[in-house]
């Protein structure tokens, strides 16, 4: 298996789930410059997301590629040309240790490979339908002040079918949804729109409140929700 990726081979169904900040885990030859603890903390991985993309997966009977490295060694939701792609601060923290990174070599190691894999795994379905699932912490250290009472949000930019079927459905399940919050999925897009928008291929774009699935019983919680949520999209637009 490649560093760049883990992939979850759940079966058959034309559905991909896509996490791309699954993974706290930095490569022995890579130092950050960080105290190791900052690999727990929402800068450096999305928390609970990959659990809930495997529960996904083994519930929906379908596959899952979960990003394979930190989001603080390479963030695999930017464009190439991103600012933010290799992180030098992240919510208050300083990342010395990519100040002076090769970029391009980290590109090849695990950028190009993970979005090469979801190319792949997307051109062997026949009716492909995409899952993103990001979480979101509740409190940013930057910003004190703001609020973030919503318990998922849904993201899209150009194409947001799936997210009008999904999010009275997130509703009816007893969610505080929000709509392209707690950000925009105007801004932050980059995989669904490179692998999805960019292809005609229908997407639910998810962002989940860390604290909410932090713990196995809020990761099966928001699975069970979602997993209808999900076949209710695909039906209806792949």
């Amino acid at each position: 298996m490649s560093e760049a990726f883990d992939q979850i081979d759940g079966g058959a169904l034309d559905v991909l789930i896509i996490a791309d900040h699954a993974s706290a885990r930095v490569p022995d030859d890579i130092d950050l410059g960080i105290d190791p603890a900052l690999l727990a903390n929402h800068i450096a991985i999305d928390i609970g997301a990959g659990q809930v993309s495997a529960l996904l997966a083994a519930q929906l009977g379908c596959t899952a590629i979960l990003g394979g490295v930190s989001r603080l060694v390479i963030d695999l939701n930017r464009e190439a040309d991103a600012p933010g792609l290799l992180p030098v601060m992240s919510d208050g923290h300083a990342i010395p240790g990519n100040r002076d990174a090769d970029l391009a070599q980290r590109m090849m190691r695990f950028h190009h490979p993970y979005h090469h894999q979801v190319e792949r795994l997307l051109g062997a379905m026949t009716a492909p339908f995409i899952l993103s699932a990001h979480s979101f912490t509740p409190h940013l250290a930057s910003d004190p002040g703001q609020q973030r009472p919503w318990e998922i949000g849904v993201l899209y930019n150009e194409d947001d079918r799936a997210a009008r079927i999904a999010i009275p459905l997130l509703e009816a399940a007893g969610l505080i949804v929000g709509d392209q919050l707690p950000y925009s999925g105007k801004q932050l897009n980059a995989t669904m729109n490179r692998h999805a928008e960019a292809n005609g291929i229908p997407y639910l774009g998810i962002e989940m409140r860390q604290d909410l699935v932090g713990d196995a019983a809020g990761q099966r919680r928001f699975a069970d929700i979602l997993g209808p949520v999900v076949l209710a999209c695909r039906s209806a637009l792949a």
